[in-house]
């Protein structure tokens, strides 16, 4: 009969699952203490605080990752999901799930391939917001008097720039010098750009009426920070026309989407901004002798107009030649008929002369006339006089007719208040009110006593309005 009964244990140790997790997890981290892993992002997502979760995977195996808040922040590349990656870090174990992870310090992508789809899934993205439609881009000044230029201060891109606009035409360039690749480029150049839209116009420092994005030449890598959203979406927004001037003419970067113009170089860029000044003038002077040419011409031509109309006028003397003769014609007649008319006036003179009496036969039979007038003037006035003097005394009679003083007369008074006022009702009176009365032949002074009479009651003219006659028949 067979023994299933356990050997006894022997001198194996024993431990207690913490003491064999912590004595794994000194194992991993004094072996692994610093490793790079590659794989595929998977998985990922961001606790509410701020420590990032992922797995790392290729097709054979899964590693666990998680990166800390303080380290998320400072990180090149933001993970995504599908994203192939080379992070940087430490392996732990997790004791409280049997796992081990690594404790991610840094990521990079993985090679040009993985940058070129993370590339293109952004470009997609950005394209969809509309960031990229051309309605929304705007015109270039053709003069702008301040240029801004974003890049770095010290690399040959900015004095490229300078000496083309020296060449071409000198404006006012304003330096907001930035890094323009690693850890914290994308941040400045979306500041600057930012920056820059935020001054005032009119203010201390002139506001820019054209941006300049610049940088020269380099990997994939090297450009990124032009690639980041921070950077395409302040571009995007940018009220100031942005002309972007990145790397050479086989270089493409997001920002050359969003801007208003994509400059090949950044000296291109410097052409696209400004004019030539010398072919400006030169055009200026060609127009002015254009200008010039067209009014000879235009003159010469109205003159030949004029001349070609002036031949085909009556010559001067043959116009005036007719009217000549009628006004020596009209001359002759006129000093005929002045001739005529003066003889006319002198006749009629005689005419009226031989008419006329001896003066002082004129005064006698005036003096005659004015007798004979005076006496009926005399006459008329007196008479005149009379008739008024009859219709005054007719009018006084009258007045004198209808005076009150004939009413006290016949016996009846007249009634004043102290202001001497006739009192005409006896409503108008109060008890114990002075009054005087006029008599024929003088007045005398009053007191009211008693109360005045009571108001008559109004006869009723009728029926009330809209009371209806009960003794009436209807007509209905």
């Amino acid at each position: 009969m067979t023994d299933f009964s356990p050997e006894p244990p022997g001198n194996v140790a024993e431990y207690t699952v913490s003491e064999l997790s912590q004595a794994l997890k000194r194992v991993v981290e004094d072996r692994f203490s610093w490793v790079r892993v590659r794989g595929e992002i998977s998985g990922f997502k961001r606790a509410a605080s701020g420590h990032l979760y992922m797995a790392l995977k290729d097709e054979n195996a899964v590693l666990d990752a998680v990166c800390w808040r303080g380290v998320a922040g400072r990180l090149a590349v933001a993970p995504e999901d599908g994203l192939e990656v080379i992070a940087t870090g430490r392996l732990t174990t997790y004791p409280g799930r049997s796992k081990y992870q690594i404790v991610i310090e840094s990521i990079e992508l993985a090679g040009e391939g993985a940058l070129l789809k993370l590339l293109e899934e952004r470009r997609r993205k950005l394209a969809a917001e509309g960031l990229f439609d051309e309605a929304r881009k705007k015109m270039l000044p053709f003069l702008p008097q301040v240029i801004g230029v974003v890049t770095s201060p010290t690399g040959a891109v900015i004095r490229d720039i300078l000496h083309r606009l020296a060449d071409r035409f000198p404006r006012h360039v304003l330096l907001w010098p930035v890094l323009v690749q690693g850890e914290g480029a994308a941040e400045q150049i979306a500041a600057a750009i930012e920056g820059f839209n935020a001054l005032p116009p009119g203010g201390a420092v002139p506001r820019p009426d054209l941006l300049i994005v610049a940088r020269g030449g380099g990997s994939l890598e090297d450009l990124w920070a032009f690639n980041e959203e921070i950077v395409v979406r302040a571009a995007a927004a940018s009220e100031i026309p942005l002309i972007s001037a990145v790397g050479h003419e086989t270089d493409t970067t997001l920002i050359d989407f969003a801007a208003d113009r994509r400059a090949p170089t950044p000296t291109a860029a410097a052409e696209m901004a400004v004019p030539v000044r010398a072919e400006l003038q030169a055009e200026v002077l060609n127009q002015e002798r254009r200008m010039l040419r067209a009014t000879t011409r235009l003159v010469a031509e109205h003159r030949m107009r004029v001349e070609g109309l002036g031949r085909g006028l009556p010559r001067r003397d043959s116009i005036l030649a007719v009217p000549a003769q009628r006004l020596d014609a009209a001359g002759e007649r006129m000093a005929g008929a002045i001739r005529n008319l003066v003889a006319d006036r002198q006749h009629g003179v005689a005419n009226r002369a031989a008419k006329l009496q001896e003066p002082r036969a004129l005064v006698a039979e005036l003096a005659a006339r004015v007798g004979t007038g005076g006496r009926l003037l005399r006459n008329g006035a007196a008479r005149a006089v009379r008739d008024e003097q009859a219709r005054l005394r007719r009018i006084g009679d009258l007045l004198e007719s209808v005076s009150f003083k004939r009413v006290l007369e016949r016996g009846y008074a007249v009634v004043r208040d102290a202001a001497d006022t006739a009192v005409t009702a006896a409503a108008a009176t109060a008890p114990g009110q002075a009054v005087s009365i006029e008599f024929r032949d003088g007045r005398v002074g009053a007191v009211i006593s008693g109360e005045p009479p009571a108001k008559a009651p109004k006869k009723d003219s009728g029926r009330k309005r809209g009371k209806r006659d009960e003794r009436q028949g209807s007509l209905l």
